[in-house]
């Protein structure tokens, strides 16, 4: 990423310095992958950071993952996250689902810490919230039977 950075610095010093046609060319090509760097970005944000990247997720909700979640969620959750939008210690949980991907919700859960420090959107919820999320250990298992149950508490069904 930062040899891209370089580069397009760099693409973006000659064409500044430079005549003719080549110029705008350049200058096209630098738009252009300044562009998809914003793209890849964009997308990252949207996953978090860590393991999760495509989280395969069915329109039907599994009840017994659901199930298995709950019971996660009331031995590691429910003393700082309500079912509700109600902010306890951490924000309340109604509607996650809609507002963040299964990728960045997984992250967050298994990867606290490093989402806490790099992503923007975690950075944001510390800035409200005050409290740093614990590290749970949840496992990758765990992490998609909470987000399982999270949709159910957002009325999948």
């Amino acid at each position: 990423m930062k040899k891209l950075i370089l580069i397009s610095g760099i693409a973006a010093f000659l064409v500044a310095c430079s005549g003719g046609t080549e110029k705008t060319e350049t200058a096209d090509n630098t738009n252009a992958a300044s562009d998809l760097m914003k793209d890849d970005a964009a997308k990252a944000d949207a996953r978090g950071v860590g393991k999760f990247t495509d989280v395969k997720v069915d329109p039907k909700l599994d009840e017994k993952m659901a199930t298995d979640g709950k019971g996660i969620y009331d031995l590691k959750c429910s003393a700082c996250h309500r079912l509700t939008n109600e902010k306890l210690v951490g924000p309340g949980w109604m509607g996650v689902t809609s507002r963040r991907k299964a990728e960045w919700i997984m992250n967050f859960a298994t990867n606290t810490d490093e989402m806490l420090n790099k992503d923007a959107e975690a950075q944001a919820m510390l800035e409200v919230c005050m409290v740093r999320m614990p590290n749970q250990n949840l496992s990758d298992d765990d992490a998609r039977k909470v987000y399982e149950f999270m949709r159910k508490n957002d009325g999948v069904k």
